[in-house]
């Protein structure tokens, strides 16, 4: 073994003795996870596109977009104990079949009575709502599904993050092709129709679970309030988990401000809109082959470190950017930038999957995911103003510092020390119920 690896083959799933290894319900998943991605990519590009078309307004298309992003925080925050209490499979393939309903009904009533902007807003606000536990509900199969497979933690989650950054990486491309080629309206449809091919996929692919391993006594199920109240207080109490959310707050509302950032800077530097596709895809190709790389070799790496290094990595290009670069040199610091990030969600999800029980993973999943989001609007707000009165260079220069401080709080944070020990996942204050399924 390497300097500096970890032997974790206790935390590595393994085989059921006299199961069946088979990869069908992980193929299942990643499949499923894959195409609703992409359509949710597809999305982004088409229903603005489809308001533009059919009001005009710009305004309304900021609305809708706004539509889209809130929701996702608030399922992440309330939706939690649904996901717990429906159990992982089902409700992925309720949230799915719930995604096409509202999708589908965009086009459909447009082109029969009628789409008042009200409604429009109204159904993006209750497709991103009821998608956000979707997410979730796969994120927790993740482990169900790794071990008939033979796959560790480390793998899956790699590879998950890869398939899932892929989807994302195609599917708005893709989208303004076939807006081009057969109009938004028919985008929505087909849009729509990846949230069913999801749902089948789970539906068929990954099997209900066989029984149920109940940990509260019958009737004594928490209240609603009690279970969201139950996973911030499991995330609170786990240092390492805490802390980890709070790195990744932070890095999103940083990341915000270069979502703004970029397309000033492709205009203002480089005079394109191609050179703003290009930075923001080499990086997302990056962080694909980073995460596969993950998911090949991270099960013999130290967490910490790939964690650490990575933010760190993912630094790079700030202060290469701040130069002003040719386009070739900024694409390459964007590449390698992304393929040091590529790992972190990986090392995050593994440790995540690892140390929240079985029964609870969507209420804590569903409060990181929503701190992970709550961040992002504040620096896109932050954004415009910081590059109007401190200049572009000076915006990129201090928002790259910011990050490294985070990267060097990453190496030295005590709290971060135990992502390499043996998870003792332990029983919440008041343990969850067990659903019948995934």
């Amino acid at each position: 073994m390497q300097q500096g690896s970890v032997d974790r083959a206790s935390l590595t799933p393994v085989k059921s003795r006299g199961s069946v290894r088979t990869r069908v319900p992980l193929v299942a998943m990643l499949s499923a996870d894959a195409i609703s991605m992409a359509g949710n990519a597809a999305a982004l590009v088409a229903i603005p596109w489809f308001v533009l078309q059919t009001t005009g307004s710009a305004s309304k298309t900021g609305i809708t977009a706004a539509a889209a992003i809130v929701p996702v925080i608030i399922s992440g925050l309330v939706g939690g104990p649904y996901v717990d209490r429906l159990g992982y499979r089902r409700a992925s393939i309720v949230a799915d079949l719930a995604s096409f309903a509202a999708v589908a009904a965009i086009p459909l009533l447009h082109a029969t009575v009628g789409l008042a902007f009200w409604q429009l807003v109204l159904l993006v606000f209750l497709g991103a709502l009821l998608d956000a536990p979707g997410v979730t509900a796969r994120a927790s199969m993740l482990p169900e599904v790794a071990e008939p497979a033979g796959w560790s933690l480390e793998r899956v989650s790699g590879a998950a993050a890869a398939v899932s950054r892929a989807a994302r990486l195609a599917g708005a491309p893709i989208a303004g092709v076939l807006i081009a080629f057969v109009g938004p309206t028919n985008v929505l449809w087909i849009d729509a129709a990846t949230f069913l091919f999801s749902a089948a996929a789970i539906a068929v692919g990954v099997p209900p679970r066989a029984s149920a391993r109940p940990v509260r006594e019958e009737g004594a199920r928490a209240s609603y309030v009690s279970e969201i109240k139950e996973g911030f207080a499991f995330l609170y109490e786990r240092r390492a988990l805490f802390v980890l959310t709070i790195v990744v707050t932070v890095t999103n509302m940083l990341d915000a401000v270069a979502i703004v950032a970029l397309p000033v800077y492709a205009i203002r530097v480089y005079g394109t809109a191609w050179s703003l596709g290009l930075m923001i895809g080499v990086a997302a190709a990056g962080a694909v082959l980073g995460a596969l790389a993950y998911s090949a070799v991270g099960e013999r790496l130290s967490r910490r470190r790939v964690f650490a290094w990575g933010f760190a990595g993912a630094t790079i290009w700030y202060p290469i950017a701040a130069m002003f670069p040719p386009l070739g040199v900024m694409l390459a610091a964007r590449g390698v930038s992304g393929l040091a990030a590529g790992p972190i969600n990986p090392v995050i999800d593994t440790v995540f999957l690892e140390r929240v029980p079985d029964g609870m993973r969507g209420r804590v999943f569903g409060v990181g995911n929503a701190a992970a989001w709550i961040a992002m609007p504040l620096g896109v707000l932050v954004a415009g103003p910081a590059i109007e009165t401190l200049g572009l260079r000076a915006t990129l220069l201090a928002t790259g510092a910011l990050y490294a401080v985070v990267a060097a709080l990453t190496i030295w944070a005590p709290s971060l020390a135990d992502l390499d020990r043996p998870a003792d996942v332990g029983a919440p204050s008041s343990d969850p119920v067990i659903p019948d399924e995934y």
